[in-house]
């Protein structure tokens, strides 16, 4: 009778008694769903991954055909969906630094155009100025009457054309994530609290090596599987109605590019601004009370402060910009949600379908934040000089 009237003994028996109802609940769920998908002919199961899906994508990073099987086509998505995120988080981080360190200037033009960007794209829904943009793309010139950039970007109607290395785009990218890596890596080696007893000498000499590895590994992959006999960069010619040769953004990528990296920089130019305004006063003071410049102040100072205050803010916002990859739908992009959203129409097989869109984002938005998280942790300061 003790051990039931303990508080701990009873709290225990609640939560087991609640986890073991939401249990019973899921899989009493998924056993009704089974017999209603037998009812109408519906198997279910993942062998519908090795079925040809008969419709073709608009841009795919690795080989992909109409004849080709949904779980090929499932990772053309997911794979268009991570170099959409790649490309437009690190864009929209430049994009708000640059606006929020605008805001917080003594200059009052800067000031004026930074809250006037701020104030138009935040408050403008994304997936209208994705239209907008769409539409804006779509308005260019065809490619006979290109608009040329140097002579080697141009910009048409049927999408963007620059240089490009003769890689195949997954190897391309998977150099440039160990170059992302290698600096991820360096900023922790420099900045993490288990290396600060290491001497400055040692820091800058162990950057220099994490550094020239991640160039050296990357340069090896481009190296290794370049088309033989091309080139290693290509230029994009005119060549009948299209351009051949370099690097297409097709006019849907480009378009997403542009949304969510502008709307995106919008949010964070406010939580990088906040970020500033949060820093004591006295730090910029100290530094110019033993003569720092004010860019010295700005770099060494305001900034490291800045980002440790805002980091935990951020790594939310990016979290929610890797969700927006989702607004390809709209305008035919074939980003991981477009293919799941074809492929349950084409198939039938929802739920299965369902749990892969599901489980693909919970990976990828689960490791951005642990990433980011461990960061954070690495970086941020004890004690309670910056309570805010």
């Amino acid at each position: 009778m003790k051990t039931i009237r303990n508080q701990k003994v009873q709290r225990l028996f609640i939560q087991y008694g609640f986890l073991g109802s939401l249990l019973f609940l899921l899989i009493f769920s998924i056993l009704i769903a089974r017999d209603n998908l037998a009812a109408q002919g519906i198997t279910s199961g993942f062998a519908f991954l090795q079925r040809t899906t008969g419709w073709e994508v608009g841009f795919s990073l690795i080989p992909y055909e109409a004849g080709d099987n949904y779980g090929r086509v499932i990772l053309v998505g997911f794979l268009n969906t991570l170099l959409l995120g790649a490309i437009t988080l690190p864009l929209a981080t430049v994009l708000g630094v640059i606006v929020g360190v605008m805001r917080t200037l003594d200059n009052k033009m800067s000031r004026i155009v930074g809250t006037t960007y701020v104030e138009i794209f935040r408050n403008i829904p994304l997936i209208l100025q994705l239209l907008v943009w769409y539409a804006l793309l779509r308005a260019l010139p065809p490619p006979r009457s290109a608009i040329s950039i140097g002579e080697s970007v141009f910009l048409t109607g049927r999408g963007i054309f620059m240089p490009g290395f003769n890689v195949p785009a997954l190897w391309t990218i998977a150099a440039f994530l160990i170059l992302l890596t290698s600096l991820f890596v360096m900023q922790w080696f420099r900045k993490a609290r288990r290396f600060y007893h290491v001497a400055a000498q040692t820091k800058r000499n162990g950057s220099l090596a994490i550094i020239g590895i991640g160039l050296v590994v990357a340069a090896g992959i481009i190296t290794a599987t370049r088309e033989a006999g091309l080139p290693l960069v290509t230029f994009p010619s005119l060549k009948g109605l299209n351009f051949r040769g370099g690097l297409n953004l097709t006019t849907e990528i480009s378009a997403m590019i542009l949304a969510i990296s502008v709307y995106g920089g919008a949010y964070i130019a406010e939580i990088i601004r906040a970020g500033f305004n949060a820093v004591p006063s006295g730090q910029a003071e100290a530094g110019r009370a033993v003569g720092l410049s004010e860019w010295n102040i700005f770099s060494r100072i305001r900034l490291p402060l800045a980002v440790r205050i805002v980091m935990p803010t951020l790594i939310n916002q990016y979290v929610w910009l890797m969700k927006a990859t989702t607004l390809g739908v709209a305008i035919g992009f074939s980003d991981y949600f477009a293919v799941i959203s074809t492929s349950i129409s084409q198939s039938g097989q929802t739920l299965e379908l369902i749990g892969l869109l599901m489980g693909g984002f919970v990976l990828v938005n689960y490791f951005i934040a642990w990433a980011l998280n461990r960061l954070n942790d690495a970086i941020k300061l004890q004690g309670t000089q910056l309570r805010i």
